[in-house]
């Protein structure tokens, strides 16, 4: 072993040159400058130069040192691999092989062991010519994924921005840092960072869908795309598909049906001064009906959202589309057109990937929407902290108040207008069926039966849709074969026991992709106010209305020069149609492997608002009296300047990614049949994911 990490301490020291170093240096520089350029900073600064970060080109030198760190780590990272493993190893197999007929040339030439398209060996081979490189070795094909890793964070700052400053009223194409450290840990992703020295496709795959997010979300504005941009699109989601072909579920299913949300939510119907008296239900639902058909939908803030407003939600907006056809397809028509030619893509190619069809062949696996929640859990477990905690003091913060007599004034009392709209309700005859309606969805009488419900279903799925995949079983170098050995095949019923871990850790990463819910202190927009139009509002929706006083309606786009926000909710539609694009693309695959968590794990990170700690909880006449309350005051007021989680998920990134890096360098293996002959031409076997 000694020997072993001296030799890798030589290798580093070889294979960082000055000229490496110099130009790391030059390609970060230039990075930063795309991520946040510190001219262009203070020009927006001037009246405040200096902010609590300091001054633009100080923030400018920050991202740039990380960025730096950051490659320094994956190039040592990527040197170390190409001394311990010189030949290609497991996928390489055939991806290097492939890369390499590609720049002699050789197109037709095809390994039929190869499922995915070519769009990365035709990256790698541009690269190379962009850069005159005859050169098409191990070495130089897998470096190119580090420079992919690099441009992810470039490309996830900017659409992490985007998705912040579409939720206020400032610039979007001006990124917090918030944004850029949430890109910096979606870069650090440990399924993804692995790969940043192996020739894979995930890392490409990943970044051309990023690249397709980014132009998505620059079509989100109040006049629609012209033809020219509908091109673009067509063109950018065709190349996703030449990466990865799952990836038309992200193309097609979150991208597209984010854009009819966008649709229908730009339609201009004219508001309703009062919401009519209703005897019946019947007269309720079709008056709701009426105002969903012309783009009044239910998109609440999921930090305020039940499981009835998902169905609502969904609902709304399905009848908001089927009503206003022409607008719809108008905005989403590229994604239609993706979708047409990847079904004639199938049909010619008789399936959908392109060789060693034998071995996957899609199926229904809908235990794969159990094992994400651990997946999540497990990776983002810094983010759940807050969660965690807020449950766990949540009974002692109740007898806090309860002895003190603090507990605020009662939020549910209603307004003038709204005490008078109910006396009128009170004195007018309303039929059965609409008070039994009323009682019960007002009330979430049906929740404890609806998660009731979903461990049953969890259930039944283990029960009648575990699937346990031959590759799992026979290839002891991936993760997984562990996972799976000490899980769920170490006995029936601990595969049920199981259930309970799946549905803590599902509420948990729900909860944490919600927020915290909004108050009247925080930034809610009047615009995200226009889409809580239900008959049914619960208590947050009530208070959240009353909190907050809605600008007159000029139209209900989202506008993209909003203020960014890092603390604001994702709408219900967004979190839905993520949830059915996750599904869609894990079920229909029978193995189960991290690199296909990668996508949905990368769209919920960016999805996550800002931990917000509340308030302080004790007023200065409390804390001048105790000198833990005090303590208590001063790190909540640092904690609401600092996301403390977004540092923490770094850390432990990093963490997993030394283990990682370690278990594949320093503890290689061999095949050994019972007998200790050894296997596989005593070839060494390597941990990965």
């Amino acid at each position: 072993m000694n020997l072993t990490f001296k030799s890798s301490l030589l290798a580093l020291q070889h294979g960082w040159t000055s000229d490496e170093l110099l130009r790391a240096l030059v390609v970060v520089i230039g990075l930063a400058f795309f991520i946040s350029p510190p001219s262009q900073s203070a020009r927006k600064n001037k009246s405040a130069s200096i902010s609590r970060w300091g001054t633009p080109w100080a923030i400018w030198a920050v991202k740039t040192g990380i960025l730096f760190s950051v490659y320094l780590l994956g190039k040592s990272w990527l040197v170390m691999v190409q001394h311990h493993q010189t030949q290609p190893y497991l996928d390489e197999v055939f991806h290097i092989p492939q890369a390499q007929k590609y720049c002699q040339g050789r197109y037709q030439d095809w390994d039929d062991k190869i499922t995915t398209p070519p769009g990365l060996y035709l990256i790698s081979m541009t690269m190379l010519k962009l850069r005159n490189s005859a050169a098409c070795a191990a070495a130089d094909l897998r470096a190119h994924n580090l420079l992919g890793v690099m441009l992810l964070i470039l490309v996830g700052s900017f659409t992490r921005g985007m998705v912040e400053a579409r939720h206020g009223k400032g610039n979007p194409t001006s990124q917090s840092f918030h944004a850029f450290h949430t890109a910096l840990n979606v870069g650090l992703f440990p399924v993804i960072f692995f790969f940043s020295a192996l020739y894979y496709t995930d890392v490409f795959s990943t970044l051309v869908v990023m690249v397709a997010y980014y132009d998505h979300l620059s079509r989100l504005t109040p006049e629609s795309p012209g033809p020219f941009r509908g091109l673009l699109t067509v063109a950018v989601g065709i190349a996703a598909l030449f990466m990865r072909q799952t990836n038309v579920f992200w193309i097609v299913v979150y991208f597209g049906g984010l854009e009819v949300v966008h649709a229908v939510r730009s339609l201009k119907p004219a508001p309703v001064g009062q919401v009519p008296h209703f005897s019946t239900l019947l007269e309720e639902v079709a008056f709701y009906v009426r105002r969903y058909s012309l783009g009044d939908v239910h998109d609440p803030p999921l930090s305020v959202a039940w499981p009835d407003d998902w169905a609502l939600c969904l609902l709304s907006i399905a009848i908001a589309a089927v009503c206003n056809p022409v607008g719809v397809l108008k905005q989403v028509w590229p994604h239609i057109t993706v979708l047409g030619l990847f079904a004639g893509f199938v049909i010619w190619n008789g399936g959908v990937v392109l060789g060693d069809k034998s071995n996957h062949i899609a199926t229904i696996h809908l235990a794969q929407m159990l094992y994400i929640w651990p997946f999540f859990a497990f990776f983002s477990a810094p983010l759940l902290i807050p969660t965690v905690l807020g449950l766990l003091s949540a009974p002692m913060q109740t007898m806090y108040r309860l002895i003190n007599n603090n507990s605020a004034p009662n939020d549910t009392t209603p307004s003038p207008k709204q005490a008078k709209q109910k006396n009128k309700a009170t004195n007018s005859p309303q039929s059965l069926a609409l008070r039994a309606t009323t009682l019960f969805l007002t009330n979430k009488i049906y929740y404890i039966p609806y998660l009731l419900g979903t461990v049953l279903l969890s259930l039944a799925v283990v029960k009648y849709n575990t699937i346990v995949h031959p590759f799992t079983l026979a290839d002891n170098r991936h993760y997984m074969f562990y996972v799976f050995r000490y899980t769920i095949l170490r006995s029936v019923q601990r595969r049920y026991w199981l259930v309970a871990a799946y549905t803590a850790c599902h509420w948990l990463v729900w909860k944490r992709l919600a927020g915290n819910p909004p108050s009247s202190q925080s930034t809610v927009t009047a615009d995200s106010l226009k889409f809580i139009n239900t008959p049914f509002p619960s208590r947050e929706m009530q208070a959240l209305s009353r909190a907050h006083t809605p600008a007159p309606k000029k139209n209900n786009v989202i506008k993209e020069d909003a203020k960014s926000t890092a603390y604001a909710s994702p709408s219900t539609s967004t979190a839905l149609i993520w949830l059915l694009t996750t599904a869609l693309s894990l079920i229909t695959a029978p193995l189960v492997e991290p690199r296909y968590f990668i996508l949905p794990w990368v769209f919920f990170r960016l999805l996550v608002p800002a931990w917000q700690p509340e308030a302080n909880p004790f007023s200065a006449d409390e804390a001048r009296d105790s000198w833990w309350k005090r303590g208590y005051n001063r790190a909540v007021g640092v904690a609401s300047r600092v996301d403390l989680t977004l540092a923490v998920e770094t850390a432990w990134f990093l963490v997993i990614n030394l283990g990682t890096m370690y278990m594949f360098l320093f503890r290689p293996f061999m095949w050994k049949s019972a007998d200790g002959e050894v296997l596989d031409e005593g070839r060494v076997q390597r941990f990965m994911w």
